[in-house]
């Protein structure tokens, strides 16, 4: 990738941590800038919560979001293993390598042979992991590892200084308010999956799409969908990480 592509992706995320941001949203284009600037074919990122538990919050697609939730209900994965000790966890294929049999298998069954985890950490704080999956076996560079890093740390030190400007507590209650809105999120995909005779993928791409459009939160949109104060028309989710 060219040194000034990189460092528009760098700017945009550093522009993106303006006061009273939309966490999620933030998340995502995380998750979609790995995919682009590293080459790989998903990401997905984990956050904990006030229990200090580990909570899916933004994947590059549908199907890596699945695999994410299945990492967290059968509780083994690169990204909770990556979590816990709070170092990079990196698996070059996965069929051969026998750790988190259950993992690999329902990874295998979406099409990914290759993951990297890495950790969300500042100092001896840890407060999530970002998993890079790719369809074909192999390392990933050392360089990639590196920018994927340094994207995962841009992020976190992003959300760290937002609690310490305001009160400590800021980022538990801004990081538990995402994670609550992701069920009501779930919910407005569903209703315009069923509504508009799409795919869940291409009903959140329109929903997102829908708050860019209109300077919503996608919280806020996705509760008029449910309550079915708004409505959103059928088109093309093309281009919405451009």
């Amino acid at each position: 990738m060219a040194e000034s592509q990189l460092s528009d992706v760098f700017v945009e995320m550093a522009d993106t941590l303006v006061d009273d941001f939309d966490v999620l949203e933030f998340l995502h284009v995380l998750t979609e800038r790995c995919v682009h600037v590293l080459g790989i074919s998903a990401a997905g990122l984990l956050l904990t919560d006030q229990q200090d538990t580990l909570q899916v919050v933004a994947a590059s697609s549908e199907r890596t979001r699945l695999l994410e939730l299945f990492q967290l209900q059968t509780d083994q994965g690169p990204c909770l293993d990556c979590f816990r000790t709070g170092q990079p966890v990196s698996v070059v294929d996965l069929p051969a390598a026998g750790r988190w049999p259950r993992f690999s298998a329902a990874a295998a069954e979406v099409g990914f042979a290759a993951v990297h985890a890495l950790p969300m950490r500042l100092r001896s704080e840890v407060i999530g992991a970002l998993n890079l999956f790719d369809t074909h076996s192999g390392a990933l560079d050392q360089g990639k590892l590196r920018i994927g890093q340094a994207l995962a740390d841009v992020a976190t030190i992003g959300l760290l200084q937002h609690r310490a400007v305001h009160r400590r507590d800021i980022l538990t209650e801004q990081l538990q308010t995402a994670l609550n809105s992701r069920v009501l999120i779930e919910q407005a995909k569903g209703v315009l999956a069923e509504r508009l005779h799409v795919e869940v993928g291409e009903a959140f791409a329109l929903l997102r799409n829908g708050a860019r459009s209109r300077n919503r939160r996608l919280s806020d949109l996705a509760q008029a969908i449910v309550d079915g104060s708004e409505q959103l028309a059928p088109g093309t989710a093309a281009n919405l990480s451009a």
